[in-house]
């Protein structure tokens, strides 16, 4: 058990296998997404617009997925070999160094969902909705549906965070300061060799690669979650995604992921065909059959309600 999830009957913490010392299917990932950027940009004026941008816009959500990635702990067993893997800000607007604290802060389970407590959840405190503007109220709810989060998620998700961090920073909490300072080092690269080598506008680069990459990104996102007492209860699986499975590293079977944090990617979709009917009983069948699935069900429905039904992410055994 790990911070309030059981793994399922019959599925032996022995069978995952050593984490080989250099992981190298990931270093082949993260040679390929680079490289891949690299000369897409270089020679884009040579490539038609319509396949250059779309191609950036998966590669930086890839790069997103490989971020996602490193923060566990992969592929090396030096952190600091992979923080610098996982840097470079493609993406432009998010810290590498933020997201990292901020999902593993995600991984205390037992807060899964929690309006407070995990920072990747969508529901709302009553405190904190009333808090907000009838604009704000009316942003978020569009987001309750596949298609307002899809379309607005991008815009909502930076300026809030760029709210909250410019904050930070003037009060100088933590190392905000450092953070961003790095971050800042890191952009001014990205863009230097973007418009100064490139000649890719930066207008351009945020609205046809970062948005739809960041869209992508909160495709996965959308549904992997959901309140409910059980802790493995609130783990979403998405099953049949050979595209988008490879795009986001195999995080859409979420359970395997919360259950075993530090397996690798490419060992995910093994293990989850050899205990697939006792993880989705751990689950309590939050099922999808790829992600045409979710948008049918909900492309223009709500996802959930925005208010969390219990108002705080219950803790099993614990009394409200």
């Amino acid at each position: 058990m790990r911070d309030g999830v059981a793994a399922p009957a019959g599925v032996p913490l022995a069978e995952l296998g050593p984490i080989p010392a250099i992981e190298w299917p990931t270093v082949a990932l993260a040679l390929g997404i680079y490289g891949s950027w690299t000369a897409l940009t270089c020679w884009h004026a040579a490539l038609p617009a319509w396949a250059v941008f779309p191609a950036l816009a998966w590669l930086a959500a890839w790069h997103g997925s490989l971020q996602h990635e490193v923060l566990h702990g992969h592929p090396t067993r030096f952190r600091w070999l992979n923080d610098a893997l996982g840097f470079p800000p493609l993406a432009l607007w998010l810290p590498y160094a933020i997201y990292r604290r901020s999902h593993l802060r995600h991984h205390i389970d037992v807060r899964l969902t929690d309006p407070l407590d995990d920072p990747e959840s969508y529901y709302w405190t009553p405190e904190l909705w009333a808090s907000l503007s009838r604009p704000g109220r009316v942003l978020v709810s569009l987001q309750t549906t596949l298609l307002g989060r899809l379309l607005l998620g991008p815009g909502w998700s930076l300026c809030r965070f760029y709210y909250f961090q410019a904050q930070f920073v003037w009060r100088g909490e933590g190392a905000a300061r450092r953070v961003w300072a790095a971050h800042a080092l890191g952009v001014v690269a990205v863009l230097g060799w973007l418009w100064g080598v490139c000649g890719i506008s930066p207008l351009l680069y945020l609205f046809a690669v970062v948005y739809p990459a960041t869209s992508l990104l909160l495709l996965r996102s959308f549904a992997e979650h959901r309140a409910a007492a059980g802790v493995p209860q609130r783990i979403a699986l998405v099953e049949n995604t050979r595209l988008f499975g490879l795009l986001f590293l195999f995080n859409n079977l979420h359970v395997v992921h919360h259950l075993w944090p530090r397996v690798p990617w490419w060992r995910i979709p093994r293990l989850y065909r050899r205990h697939r009917a006792a993880l989705i009983v751990a689950n309590g069948g939050l099922l999808y059959d790829g992600y045409a699935d979710v948008a049918r069900r909900y492309l223009l429905t709500p996802h959930d309600a925005l208010l969390h039904p219990q108002g705080r992410a219950p803790i099993p055994g614990v009394p409200a």
